[in-house]
């Protein structure tokens, strides 16, 4: 027991002789900002407007940020649009994209694909939904395929059901199919 004793003295000894600083948390140095807020995980979001549903999003990552006002949706983001009477109207998919909280726009990112129910397509990069003008438009390349048609270009606005769009910088040729 002596012996014991006198190993566990002698080790404190040499311990208190070294004299190790506690380094600080590598958290420590990151601010609170660049920590999402919220995050969901294969997610479902209905949005309606008086009891009527206008949209339905899907998408395999949410990330919602209060300091920015954003969400972050990754791992594939589906959304479903539907008209002021609630009828399923079109439906955009992508790799990503970025939801404005305080307008409620969406920017759409990677292999951005907008189908109506009445078979137009539209691709591109970089697709933006306007809230407010219930429109979606894009600046970058775009290509439309109809039943009608199929036309490219750069510049893009539509409403979302894909009805009425326009492109405004026409490559190529339109040719009808």
């Amino acid at each position: 027991m002596k012996m014991l004793f006198a190993a566990a003295v002698s080790l404190l000894f040499l311990c208190t002789g070294c004299e190790e600083k506690i380094q600080p948390s590598v958290l420590d140095n990151i601010s609170n900002a660049t920590f999402p807020t919220q995050e969901s995980w294969n997610s479902t979001v209905i949005f309606s407007d008086s009891g009527t549903v206008r949209a339905i999003l899907k998408a395999g990552h949410i990330s919602a940020y209060d300091n920015s006002k954003q969400t972050l949706l990754d791992g594939g983001v589906h959304l479903d649009f539907f008209d002021e009477h609630g009828v399923h109207s079109s439906v955009l998919t992508s790799k990503s994209g970025k939801a404005d909280e305080s307008s409620y726009n969406l920017e759409a990112i990677g292999n951005v694909v907008v189908t109506s129910d009445s078979g137009v397509v539209v691709r591109t990069e970089k697709m933006f939904w306007d809230n407010k003008r219930q429109q979606i438009y894009s600046d970058d390349f775009v290509r439309i395929t109809s039943p009608k048609e199929t036309l490219q270009g750069t510049g893009f606005e539509s409403d979302q059901s894909l009805h009425n769009y326009r492109i405004f910088k026409v490559s190529g040729s339109a040719k009808s199919q």
